[in-house]
């Protein structure tokens, strides 16, 4: 099967091996100094080229709560910690004002018809991945650097390993979670977005990470609170959830 080739300008470079016939040369694309992809040359049938999402601007504070990665002061989209900041659906980098299969990015109009990140072939075109590609992490696209959505075992840490207290901020309801080293950060009850609606604003909130679920592909992993529980859960990718960041 044939492959167009999406890279993003000054984001990628490429070379191939130089081997004694075209079939066996590889294409190897790099994104911020680490391989993404190795493909064979023979499979590619186009390339294109298109911009970048565009950066967010301010500053972003890492914080040590004395995990193994440190945490973002606030969400992608925000300026402070009590801002929810944007609604993103899973492995897009920009807000709609509608959040449904029919436009979802990555797939072609339903749950079952999945064009990337899928792992069986009753939803869709197979590709095994179950990891966000950095181009597709708004937290990285947006903020660049090290930074990127958190992974399953790193959500669970923050929920094992930190003190969770419901309070409010600035008139914001959300949780305080405070690490083992005292250190703490603010996740605001951001609820989240289906279709055109806003659902449990101030009272849940759902934090997206960068890990599919591999047996049912059209649901992702996300960190799910409200006053009383905190827990990893699976959603559709297509609903737009706030995106706390994290970076080694």
């Amino acid at each position: 099967m044939r492959k167009t080739i999406l890279l993003y300008a000054l984001m990628a470079c490429m070379y191939s091996f130089a081997q004694e016939s075209l079939n066996d040369r590889y294409m190897y694309i790099y994104y911020n100094d680490r391989t993404v992809e190795r493909i064979l040359i023979s499979e590619i049938d186009s390339i294109k080229f298109t911009e970048p999402a565009t950066p967010d601007t301010g500053i972003y504070e890492a914080i040590d709560l004395g995990l193994s990665v440190k945490w973002a002061a606030h969400n992608v989209g925000a300026t402070k910690p009590e801002e929810y900041g944007g609604y993103y659906a899973w492995g897009e980098t920009e807000e709609k004002s509608e959040y449904t299969w029919g436009n979802y990015k990555w797939c072609d109009g339903s749950y079952d018809t999945l064009t990337k990140y899928c792992t069986g072939s009753s939803y869709g075109i197979v590709d095994n991945k179950t990891e966000l590609d950095p181009e597709d992490d708004v937290a990285h696209r947006k903020w660049g650097g090290s930074w990127r959505m958190p992974t399953t075992a790193e959500q669970q840490e923050l929920i094992e390993k930190c003190t969770w207290e419901w309070t409010k901020l600035n008139g914001v309801k959300g949780r305080k979670v405070t690490g083992p080293n005292g250190n703490s950060i603010f996740l605001p009850a951001a609820g989240y977005r289906d279709g055109v609606e806003v659902y449990n604003k101030s009272y849940y909130s759902y934090y997206w990470q960068g890990t599919l679920d591999g047996n049912y592909p059209f649901n992702t992993h996300y960190m799910y609170f409200c006053s009383e529980v905190k827990n990893v859960r699976n959603g559709y990718r297509n609903y737009g959830m706030p995106v706390r960041p994290v970076c080694e």
